[in-house]
């Protein structure tokens, strides 16, 4: 019996991919236009702090995940590697600070 596409963990997780990249390919000029060192007046602001808020706060819990699954699975070899700790820091710890820990419209 042959898998149709979408059925069980492989189609959800094309789905999540296919996702996830039409996201980054919509927040990546999104980003280009908040880094142009514009006047800072109140509707930039507001803007940077709605981009941020709906488009790069997701992406980054969405890193979080991903990475902290990655670096679930990675750990036995990051650990005979001995190289955990870079592990953690780029896989888990920096996606984590750049979604929570900064002001909302700060990059």
């Amino acid at each position: 019996m042959k898998n149709k596409g979408g059925n069980g963990m492989n189609g959800i997780l094309k789905r999540v991919i296919v996702l996830l990249t039409a996201m980054a390919l919509v927040a990546v000029p999104c980003m280009t236009c908040f880094a142009e060192g514009l006047e800072q007046d109140d509707d930039i602001i507001a803007g940077k702090m709605a981009g941020d808020a709906l488009v790069v706060r997701p992406l980054g819990l969405c890193a979080t995940i991903i990475g902290g699954v990655i670096f679930v699975v990675s750990l036995p070899f990051s650990a005979l590697g001995g190289n955990t700790k870079s592990a953690y820091d780029y896989l888990l710890a920096d996606p984590f600070k750049f979604t929570f820990n900064r002001p909302l419209g700060e990059f």
